[in-house]
Parts: C-alpha cells; structure tokens; sequence
C-alpha cells in the first residue's frame, strides 16, 4: 500500500489545483456534463484510457506471476515513467507519447504488484475476483454520482484528504524510528480506503472543473482515476484476503474440536 500511496504523494500524479478552481462551486454547463457523460471508445477519452491502463497494470501482474520480474525493477520503471510522464508538456503532438509512458507506469505498477496478486490467487482465488469487481463497482458508483453531480460539491474534499494522506507519510516515517507499525497499517487499511474513495469523488469533479475551463488533458484525468482505482483495489484485496484467512482458521479449529470429540467418544 505504501507504493500505491507513494503514487499522489511522492511524484506529484495529481497536478497542481489553483485556488479559484477549487472555491468554483456554479453549476456545470450543459456541454461540459456532455463531454465527460459522453461515452467516446477513443484513446484521448478519459474512461477508455483509464480502462486501457487497467488492462495494462493487469498485464504486468501476470508477467510478475510468470517470469518473477517486478519488485524494486517495477517501482523505478514507475518512477521513470511517471516522473517523464510529469515533465512532459500536455499538447496534442505529445498525446501518444503521454499515453505510452501512462500505459508503462501502470505495467511497472502491475509488476510490483503481481507478488500481493499472485499470493490471493494461490491461497483464495476467488477473492481476486471480488475485490476487482467490488473495486470496479464502488468506483463506478462514486465516480458516477460526482459526474452526474450538476453542482461541484466535492470539491472541497482536496485539501482534507491531502492532510490526511500527508498525516500518514509522517506517522509512517516515525513509525521507522519508534515502532507501531502494525496499528498504523490497520489506520491506512480502513481509513486510508475511506480516503481514496473521497478522492474518487474529488478527482471525477476536478476532472469536469478542468474540462469546464478548457483543459482537455484525459491522461491527466485517467492517471489520478488510475491511482484511486489502483489504491482502493489494495486494500479492499487485503481486508478480503485478511477475512478469508481468519474463515479459514477458525474452520480447521472447528475441524479439529470435532474430530477430538469422535476420539473421545470412541474411547
């Protein structure tokens, strides 16, 4: 979860927001509620890159799971990306380019992510399967209400969620010198998916405030889009996993207390 987070806090995913934007709260004019509602099957379109970039994170997964390849080698392919990715310019001449080195960051990600993948998948495979399609559901939902949301009402979720994102990074650093580290993972498990589903709310809005004043940049868009997605997945994989695990234990102690009771009776 710590690289997840590293995404927005580290290197800058998200942009810079001015302070008008975020004290905008007038209604949205109708041809920007149609631009982003419109559903565009076209690269440069928001939810057809974030899907691609999906796909492309998944891919990473399953190279992890074959060829091992990952770990450190992925967190810097990502860093590389996205730092490259971040001092390019958003002009029309440079859409491709943007897009690859946005689908590269997402195939680093999936490869230092295929270790947590590949473990769901050995011991409770279906697991993987729910917290992708819990994921994708509870991001369609939150997504989907602050799209069709006329007024910007979630806008002032930004500076809230930073400083509670930036609260953890401290708390995390202390944690290095003095201990704890098993409270504050449990704090960033539920907590920190309270957080990035708000920045789902947050990022769909600034999305629409951007394409209001005329800043059409959809790799920006899908790239903060990618890491909520990306950062709620995680965790709801882990809480899943974790839950699984403890069915499983008390299972065999179920298992154990019955078999001991047929030996007694036996006896």
């Amino acid at each position: 979860m710590e690289f997840v987070d590293g995404l927005s806090s580290v290197f800058g995913a998200r942009g810079p927001r001015t302070f008008d934007s975020l004290l905008k709260f007038t209604d949205l004019s109708p041809s920007t509620q149609r631009h982003m509602q419109k559903a565009r099957l076209l690269p440069a379109d928001v939810y057809a890159t974030l899907a691609v970039t999906l796909l492309f994170a998944a891919a990473g997964c399953y190279i992890n799971m074959l060829t091992g390849v990952g770990g450190m080698l992925g967190v810097l392919g990502f860093m590389a990306c996205t730092i490259w990715l971040g001092f390019t310019p958003a002009l029309p001449s440079t859409l491709r380019k943007r897009e690859g080195l946005l689908m590269g960051a997402a195939l680093c990600q999936g490869t230092s992510l295929g270790p947590l993948v590949n473990l769901t998948y050995t011991l409770h495979p279906g697991v993987l399967l729910t917290a992708f399609l819990g994921t994708a559901a509870i991001f369609l939902c939150f997504s989907g209400a602050a799209l069709l949301a006329r007024r910007r009402s979630y806008l002032f979720l930004g500076g809230m969620l930073s400083s509670v994102l930036a609260v953890f990074a401290t708390m995390r650093l202390v944690t290095w010198f003095t201990g704890g580290g098993a409270a504050l993972f449990e704090a960033e498990l539920y907590l920190g998916l309270l957080v990035f589903l708000g920045y789902v709310l947050y990022d769909t809005q600034l999305a629409v405030e951007k394409a209001e004043a005329g800043d059409r940049d959809t790799v920006r868009a899908a790239q903060d889009l990618f890491i909520d997605f990306m950062a709620v997945f995680v965790r709801l994989l882990v809480i899943l996993l974790r839950n699984a695990g403890k069915r499983d234990e008390e299972e065999g102690r179920d298992r154990r207390r019955s078999r001991g009771g047929r030996r007694r009776t036996e006896l």
